[in-house]
């Protein structure tokens, strides 16, 4: 018979909710120490519970929970503030960096590094302005949840184990690492070394960088996401087409 787990308190964001039953809400959050999460907030529908209006993504809480299968009872939670609300551009790009998340991340399997790093991010976001926000945010972010989930990028080395040359241009194979292209060859991944070499470092100054990263990474998402589009993509396509 599964054990009654007890957590008192716990750094969390809340990465999706649906309604659960009359009053309910059925969460997916993300906390510190345990990973993702599936949680259900008794009565936080109604307009008198301590709850209401309190559970919202981006939002940081600390939250404790109990109970014996997949999903939890929240037992409390309060807001720890500091965090701008999101708007415009950047709660597109939140919304987008909790479907990566959510798609990718396996449940309760504890990842702290990158909590604090999704929460770095986050405040970057809040602090954007409503029409642009930092394609370097989203890169390192993107190459924190890759790594992390042991799919990590080979960046300094090729596939032979010799070192990047930032002057030669790389046919970049998922399971295998950055491959020098041969005079006349092409591939379905191409990129330059400076750029990965920049990836590395965690350097998004070059225009170039930021164009090539962004492809290589589209690629390696959608191998790791089997192929399937991110909800998220479709509606900035979608709003995109109706302006």
């Amino acid at each position: 018979m599964p054990r009654n787990r007890r957590v008192d308190t716990q750094p969390v964001y809340i990465l999706h909710t649906r309604p659960y039953r009359e009053t309910s809400l059925l969460l997916e959050a993300f906390s510190r120490d345990y990973g993702r999460i599936a949680l259900v907030a008794r009565g936080a529908r109604r307009p008198n519970s301590a709850l209401h209006g309190l559970l919202m993504a981006f939002q940081p809480l600390e939250v404790g929970w109990s109970g014996k299968g997949e999903v939890l009872t929240m037992i409390r939670a309060e807001w720890q503030g500091g965090q701008p609300l999101l708007s415009g551009l950047p709660l597109f790009c939140g919304y987008y960096l909790n479907e990566l998340l959510l798609r990718l991340l396996p449940r309760e399997d504890a990842h702290p590094r990158l909590f604090a790093h999704y929460a770095k991010i986050l405040l970057s976001l809040g602090h954007s302005s409503l029409d642009k926000v930092s394609e370097a945010d989203l890169r390192s972010f993107e190459c924190a949840l890759l790594s992390e989930l042991g799919y990590g990028l080979t960046l300094t080395n090729d596939a032979e184990g010799r070192p990047i040359t930032p002057s030669v241009r790389y046919r970049y194979e998922i399971e295998r690492g950055s491959i020098p292209l041969q005079t006349g060859e092409s591939g379905s991944i191409t990129i330059n070394g400076q750029t990965l070499l920049d990836i590395s470092a965690d350097d998004y100054s070059s225009p170039a960088t930021r164009l090539e990263a962004k492809q290589l990474m589209r690629r390696l998402l959608s191998y790791y996401l089997d192929g399937m589009e991110l909800e998220t993509r479709k509606w900035v396509r979608e709003l995109q087409e109706a302006c």
